[in-house]
């Protein structure tokens, strides 16, 4: 998992975040403590399928076209293709957060366009983990938003991109989500920076 996810994160430190996350949330949904445990082991492998999208794609800082949207989405199939075929409980709850953490409450996500509780619960979790630590760390395409601002999008999100039981759960466990992001808070900016200038770079020797 922190392969793949150094190829646009070059600190992994968005994994690390995330699993905590996870595990606080489903605390807070009163899972019980293998199932947070398990679910936060999982999570780390949500976006693996990553190391199947091109680096033009995966790395672009400009908006991307539908058509690279499109490709982009694939990693969500890629990642529980990789996976599949185990019985293992762990692959196999990775497998699922993988598939299904970008479907949405509202079911206008993607890959199934599945709705409200036809996501699994895990998927759920990680929807919210995930666009969390996206919107409040800065990411190629964008600049970090402040904690404010990332509250109020997950508060208007409720029931729409977000299960409202675990935004509710999210908001109780806060104050210990925080507490995570600051003591995992990388040099993320910095790092994409530099990485955003090898890529430019290797795009012009390319077209030499």
């Amino acid at each position: 998992g922190k392969a793949a996810e150094f190829r646009d994160d070059e600190t992994g430190d968005h994994i690390m975040r995330t699993s905590k996350y996870v595990y606080i949330i489903a605390k807070k949904l009163g899972l019980s403590a293998k199932q947070c445990e398990l679910l936060s082991h999982a999570s780390p492998m949500h976006d693996i399928g990553k190391i199947g999208i091109p680096d033009s794609i995966l790395l672009k800082p400009g908006k991307l076209t539908p058509e690279e949207f499109e490709i982009i989405k694939l990693h969500t199939l890629i990642g529980a293709e990789i996976l599949a075929g185990t019985d293992l409980p762990l692959l196999k709850l990775a497998s699922e957060i993988a598939l299904t953490h970008h479907e949405r409450w509202d079911g206008t996500g993607y890959p199934s366009g599945l709705k409200g509780e036809e996501i699994p619960l895990s998927g759920r979790i990680m929807a919210l983990a995930d666009t969390f630590d996206s919107l409040i760390n800065p990411r190629i395409y964008k600049k970090e938003w402040e904690l404010e601002r990332a509250k109020t999008h997950i508060k208007n999100e409720r029931g729409k991109h977000f299960d409202p039981k675990v935004v509710d759960a999210f908001f109780a466990g806060l104050d210990e989500i925080i507490a995570v992001r600051d003591q995992w808070k990388g040099e993320e900016q910095p790092k994409l920076m530099e990485l955003m200038e090898k890529v430019k770079r290797l795009k012009r020797q390319s077209a030499l």
